[in-house]
């Protein structure tokens, strides 16, 4: 029943605005690693926790959670498009264990998913549907959300039903850790764009090629130090990742809302994704969690990391970190 866990940073903006070639190579490189132990490991079930960004999920009914028995990739900002390969009696099967652990998930018979889930996807297994898999999104930009506590039960609850199956299972988080794109609120919205926020699902191409622009227009001001978005915070990651790699997955259940907001910044709750997939991990025992990669992004507006594990005695290489990757977070 093995399991293997790869939690990592995602962005829109790799190819419209990128850092400097050398720091480029270093993600790619280390993409690179994290799909050859993913191919080596060939897994029979991949789950996936992603957010979305007001691109398959809306005000007009929102989740705290919800798991796709269909799902469809929109294709923004270059990411791939096409459908999932969803095994329908296994998405049903996990939504009823999840309910009966008293996790409220809702279903999706038409889930559309965005480069959060996507970009995870490509990287991890070179595509959408190479291995069957279940989409879960994780609510992480529209609140009210659920707290850490809740997406920590939920990925308990998944790893529990994960344990019996008998698969090998890859679990992924995809989410950001400290960063604050232009992601807009609805509680300062105008009324058009609040309609966007309320059911803006399939705009026209003209209108998501506007939203992109803006989005690298923000970054290009947040690079250059002129922009009122959440800055990053190195210090405030690693610590986050600290707490991840200390095994200790009840550490997460006191990190409220307005913390994050307040030390990472408002997109900064994709962390929910990560504190899932190592909730899932944690209920096979103890693990042993790798720190692979992470650096602050200004261009990407990201503090952008990596990190994989597996249960203690999975044959798991000594935790590690790359001096020169990590060398930045204080900078």
């Amino acid at each position: 029943m093995p399991i293997l866990l790869e939690c990592l940073s995602h962005t829109p903006l790799h190819g419209y605005h990128d850092p400097a070639p050398h720091i480029v190579a270093e993600v790619e490189r280390m993409q690179q690693e994290a799909r050859a132990r993913v191919e080596a490991f060939d897994p029979e079930l991949v789950v996936v926790f992603a957010p979305d960004h007001y691109n398959g999920f809306f005000y007009e009914v929102m989740p705290p959670f919800c798991i796709g028995v269909a799902a469809t990739a929109i294709g923004d900002f270059k990411s791939l498009a096409g459908s999932l390969a969803v095994p329908q009696d296994v998405a049903l099967a996990l939504a009823e264990v999840v309910l009966a652990s008293e996790v409220d998930v809702s279903v999706s018979y038409r889930m559309q998913v965005d480069h959060g889930c996507a970009q995870a996807l490509e990287v991890l297994t070179g595509g959408l549907d190479r291995y069957p898999v279940v989409p879960v999104f994780i609510n992480s930009v529209a609140p009210p959300m659920a707290s850490c506590r809740r997406s920590r039960l939920l990925g308990d609850a998944v790893g529990r039903f994960l344990l019996r199956t008998g698969k090998r299972v890859l679990v992924i988080g995809s989410g950001g850790i400290s960063h604050e794109p232009p992601v807009p609120e609805i509680a300062s919205a105008s009324a058009e764009m609040a309609e966007r926020l309320i059911a803006g699902r399939n705009p026209s191409a003209e209108s998501r090629a506007a939203r992109q622009a803006r989005t690298v227009a923000a970054a290009k001001s947040f690079t250059a130090g002129d922009s009122h978005l959440h800055p990053l915070n190195p210090e405030w990651d690693r610590w986050f990742l600290d707490l991840l790699t200390a095994g200790d997955m009840s550490a997460v259940d006191g990190m409220t809302n307005d913390a994050i907001t307040r030390q990472g910044g408002k997109s900064a709750h994709e962390i929910r994704t990560w504190i899932a997939a190592f909730g899932a991990l944690a209920a096979y025992g103890p693990y042993q969690a790798s720190l692979d990669y992470y650096r602050p992004i200004p261009e990407w507006i990201a503090g952008f990391g990596a990190m994989h594990a597996r249960p203690a005695g999975q044959g798991q290489t000594a935790l590690h970190a790359h001096p020169t990757h990590i060398a930045a977070t204080l900078a």
